[in-house]
């Protein structure tokens, strides 16, 4: 994938309203306005992915099911309960997060424990025991793997 290709467009598609039919003829669905916004910096980690087979995917509510042992957490991860239940089920697998994070205190909590969550799944990687969606991986058109590891 060429740098200026990636520059100049989106997934192939030259504006968000040509994106979005190409979306709705392939799935049945618009394309949102902040997937359409993502595009560069999902294209600029694609190109790292492809250069680098030590870059994997993962996502952190897929770890925090994984946390949770395969249950679907109950509160969304802006809120009060939802953020106490991600640190908790951190914290019970050994990922205590400290009270104060010094610069990092900025930084809004969601993306703090997201991180986290990442983390966790980095490490199970790098001991070989994470587990993928799907089970059974695919392959793209240029022969990687495509799946996410937790």
């Amino acid at each position: 994938m060429s740098s200026s290709w990636l520059r100049g467009r989106r997934g192939g598609e030259p504006d968000y309203v040509a994106a979005g039919d190409r979306c709705h003829a392939l799935t049945g669905r618009r394309l949102s306005r902040q997937a359409w916004a993502l595009a560069p910096k999902l294209l600029e980690a694609r190109a790292c992915w492809l250069a680098d087979e030590r870059i994997h995917e993962v996502h952190p509510e897929v770890s925090f099911r994984a946390l949770a042992g395969g249950v679907p957490l109950a509160y969304a991860k802006k809120t009060w309960r939802g953020q106490n239940a991600r640190r908790g089920l951190l914290a019970a697998a050994g990922h205590t997060l400290p009270d104060e994070l010094g610069e990092a205190d900025r930084i809004p909590v969601d993306d703090v424990l997201d991180a986290a969550a990442a983390a966790w799944s980095a490490h199970r990687i790098a001991l070989g025991i994470a587990a993928r969606i799907p089970e059974v991986s695919e392959v793209d058109a240029v022969g990687r793997v495509i799946e996410i590891q937790y």
